[in-house]
């Protein structure tokens, strides 16, 4: 690649963490009631205008998809539940991205449901008005 170019920039982030009283499968069982997770068919439907009106009436948040981190801590012999799930609207992810296609790296937001070593349950995230701060910075210099 001797021809690319590249920049970093150094950006803060909030990062959010959320600790519950509750299971770990309690609080899974109420973000899938917060948040269902959109029918990945709805990408192909091949007729915008359709597609379009099924967005809308989504909900206001649902999972686009989900990484089970508890299944590769296992692998080094933990047993941990851990699941990462990807989070958002996609109406506005597609609004971000159709503006500057590198909010694509945070549309929708990468939440993780974690277990700790003693039971405790907690959720995290990084507050999505941080990392998109960053592309501000980029579409004013443009």
């Amino acid at each position: 690649m001797a021809n690319a170019r590249y920049s970093t920039r150094v950006i803060p982030v909030e990062h959010v963490t959320i600790r519950s009283t509750k299971s770990f499968e309690d609080v899974r069982a109420k973000l899938a009631t917060l948040a269902p997770r959109i029918d990945d068919g709805i990408f192909t439907l091949g007729e915008s205008t359709r597609a379009f009106r099924e967005l809308e009436a989504c909900p206001p948040l649902t999972i686009f998809g989900q990484r089970d981190h508890g299944a590769l801590l296992a692998i080094a012999g933990l047993t941990r539940r851990s699941i990462q799930f990807d989070i958002g609207n996609p109406l506005t992810a597609s609004k971000m991205t159709r503006h500057q296609s590198s909010a694509g790296l945070y549309a929708p937001i990468s939440v993780l449901l974690r277990e700790d070593d003693d039971g405790g349950v907690a959720f995290e995230y990084d507050r999505p008005a941080s990392v998109s701060a960053s592309f501000a910075a980029i579409m004013s210099m443009q």
